[in-house]
């Protein structure tokens, strides 16, 4: 199966959005979306309406807000707390959406606010360019162990099914959306988050999986430790330790999801969790939840945390990239992967500049592309963080 991507489709997937056209004229287009973000359904610190507001207003295509452990379609009133910053947050909120929408009541000289719940909010805010997942972060624990998977796309809220080893959690929380996803026939998949979260899984703890696809390879939360450290592997070695072990039982590969997971909306820098800092570029043919879910199912999409592609060309046979230069900016390519009956991963090809291509053979298991760029990000999780993108690993004559 060839899939070729361009910024050139993205472009003008922007210009068709803003003129109807007939289904049979759609093409595929790039579509940006984060499938990670909190709010005050949980422990984040703003109204869903403001954060969708702010990726809407800054060209993202879609969204899931996936609060822990709920669908926030229950009734829930939230406190103002009583410091400027977040006394202010509520007039931004109510100025921005207005006193027909806001609600609200004063209590004992303290304000008191409804959250809109997902129905309300997905009215309010979506529309043909812009799509809101329902989503859940399904938060369990294994002996103190935070075991976190996304599940979007959910119709029902899926409660932390627990289990008697970290395996056994992640595995029976993951049979519950793929359970899910069967009996209501609608797509939907698990993701597991930010694996190097207080170090609480291991590539052994994912490896004895089935039936999980995607994982964070990127996540701007400060405390997840993307790099690992010195008695840690970080989430790309993770990546192809894991990719080794599915490749020689022939389960499919484990694909890599870029994400905010994004909590604070009104403090900035690297001790927070703030939005825009990693994200995914889906190639599908519209924007809509089954034609994104089956393009992230095919690899037809890149992790990114600030480098855009021109061109990506992937197959059973080759892989070609082409980098949306920025002046002044310097980009390697690496094709990283494992060959036949290797036990690691390695860089199979370095080149320094805007594109590459490299042959995958029967020699290899897979091979993947990795992307850093030069530039460093405005707001990084990290100190001298600098932009990177990762496409998905393919294996030859798949």
């Amino acid at each position: 199966m060839l899939t070729t991507f361009s910024l050139a489709s993205y472009l003008i997937s922007i210009l068709v959005s803003l003129t109807p056209t007939s289904p049979a004229k759609e093409t595929k287009h790039w579509y940006k979306g984060n499938l990670h973000t909190h709010s005050y359904w949980s422990d984040g610190d703003e109204y869903p309406e403001m954060i969708l507001d702010w990726y809407k207003t800054h060209q993202y295509d879609f969204i899931a807000l996936s609060d822990h452990n709920t669908l926030s379609r229950d009734e829930k009133w939230v406190k103002v707390v009583k410091s400027r910053m977040y006394e202010d947050s509520f007039q931004n909120y109510l100025k921005r959406f207005g006193e027909n929408w806001v609600t609200y009541k004063i209590d004992s000289g303290r304000t008191n606010v409804r959250l809109k719940t997902y129905p309300e909010y997905k009215q309010k805010m979506e529309d043909q360019r812009f799509l809101i997942f329902a989503a859940e972060e399904i938060s369990d624990r294994f002996e103190g162990k935070p075991l976190h998977m996304g599940g979007i796309n959910l119709q029902n809220v899926i409660p932390p099914q627990g289990g008697s080893s970290v395996t056994e959690t992640l595995q029976h929380n993951i049979d519950a959306v793929l359970q899910q996803r069967k009996e209501t026939g609608i797509p939907m998949f698990p993701h597991i988050n930010h694996p190097n979260f207080y170090y609480a899984l291991t590539a052994q703890d994912m490896i004895g999986l089935h039936g999980e696809r995607f994982f964070e390879v990127y996540n701007g939360h400060p405390q997840v430790h993307n790099e690992g450290d010195a008695t840690h592997p970080g989430t790309e070695a993770l990546w192809d330790e894991i990719n080794i072990a599915y490749h020689k039982r022939g389960q499919p590969l484990l694909l890599g999801l870029g994400t905010d997971d994004s909590h604070s909306y009104h403090q900035f820098g690297s001790a927070y969790a703030n939005a825009g800092r990693g994200w995914v570029m889906v190639y599908a043919d519209s924007l809509k939840p089954g034609s994104l879910i089956g393009a992230l199912e095919r690899g037809d999409f890149y992790a990114s945390s600030g480098v855009i592609l021109k061109n990506v060309t992937l197959n059973n046979r080759d892989i070609a990239i082409e980098v949306q230069p920025e002046t002044g900016i310097k980009y390697t390519i690496e094709f990283i992967g494992a060959q036949k009956d290797a036990d690691k991963s390695s860089v199979l090809s370095r080149v320094e500049g805007t594109k590459a291509k490299f042959k995958v053979t029967s020699q290899h298991m897979f091979v993947r592309a990795r992307i850093t760029s030069t530039k460093l990000k405005e707001n990084p999780y990290k100190d001298k963080e600098v932009e990177m993108a990762w496409t998905q690993p393919i294996e030859y004559g798949h």
